[in-house]
């Protein structure tokens, strides 16, 4: 999932999308409302890219996460977060059997539930291409930029005078200034 544009902001409800960079603050986009906004410095604001789930091992990115939930509903809603905390554990357990229990909350797994039904009742949950494909893309792409590319190689004109004659280096630096040697 690309979740590199959709933000969080601490204290707002709801999910936001990166408009643009502002002097000391950041203007974002409601997903749900479509209403701009500006999220100023002091607010404390994450992308979705940035943000993991801690598991027995290692951490799990939060697409990997709901590219899980994806497949566990067939691309359909996860459950809801308002639900009772040992439904939302049971769920999460199925989910992520591995995440760590000692370090992930309820309060984490509401957040996750949330984010993922919002991004998938708007649509947003497209799959990314694999990493191969996209490199096989980008070769493609560059290959055919470099064929219709044609630069021609000719010698830039010498500056010439006034009489249309080449004007020689040394000329030019005598006669700035010094005066003429006899």
């Amino acid at each position: 999932m690309n979740l590199k544009d959709i933000l969080s902001i601490s204290g707002e409800p709801g999910l936001f999308r990166f408009v643009a960079q502002g002097r000391n603050a950041i203007i974002v986009e409601h997903l749900e409302t479509k209403k701009r906004r500006i999220a100023h410095g002091s607010s404390k604001v994450s992308s979705l890219e940035d943000i993991s789930i801690f598991t027995e091992t290692e951490d799990l990115p939060l697409g990997k996460v709901f590219d899980l939930i994806y497949a566990k509903e067939n691309g359909g809603p996860a459950i809801d977060s308002k639900s009772d905390t040992i439904k939302l554990k049971a769920y999460f357990e199925e989910i992520l059997p591995e995440y760590d229990k000692n370090r992930v909350y309820i309060s984490d797994m509401k957040k996750v539930t949330m984010w993922y039904n919002i991004l998938q009742k708007l649509g947003q949950l497209i799959k990314d291409e694999p990493e191969s494909a996209k490199d096989d893309e980008k070769k493609a792409d560059s290959e055919i930029k470099t064929d219709t590319k044609v630069k021609s190689k000719v010698a830039p004109k010498p500056k010439t005078k006034s009489a249309g004659k080449p004007e020689s280096k040394s000329a030019s630096k005598m006669s700035k200034g010094r005066p003429k040697s006899k």
